[in-house]
Order: structure tokens, then sequence, then C-alpha cells
């Protein structure tokens, strides 16, 4: 991992993937086109909403959004 870290070699696109995994992280974020970190659970979850049907996708949208609005209006107060 020492010559990864040190910039002295490039690792191969499936070590690359397969240690993106092991650290849970992005393979954007692992190679640096963002410093977003996404959790995996988020990542997963936004996975799951993705296959349901479309009203069913509406209606946890509706319940994420009025979660969100009101942890904002919290914060402000």
């Amino acid at each position: 991992m020492g010559r990864y870290e040190r910039d002295e070699v490039k690792p191969f696109i499936e070590m690359t993937t397969q240690l993106a995994e092991a650290l849970e992280v992005s393979l954007d974020y692992l190679v640096g086109s963002t410093d977003t970190l996404l959790e995996r659970s988020i990542v997963n979850r936004v996975l799951d909403i993705q296959k349901l049907k479309e009203n069913e996708k509406q209606h946890v949208f509706a319940l994420l959004d009025a979660f969100l609005k009101q942890t904002k209006l919290q914060s402000i107060m």
C-alpha cells in the first residue's frame, strides 16, 4: 500500500475497484475525482429506492423532503 500512497505506482482498475469496496468508498472518491464521501449504507438505500415503482418513489421522496424541511427549520430556530 505504501507505494500507492507515495504515488510511485498506479494500481490496475480491478485492484482499485476492490480497494474502493474494501474501504467502503466510491471509486471516484478513491481516485480523487470527488471530495464527497458517501456512506455505503446511504448509497445502498438510494439504490433500493431506485428499484421502486414510480409512485412508491414519490412517497419516499415526499417523506424525506418533509423530514429535511423540518430539520432545517429546527436548526434555524
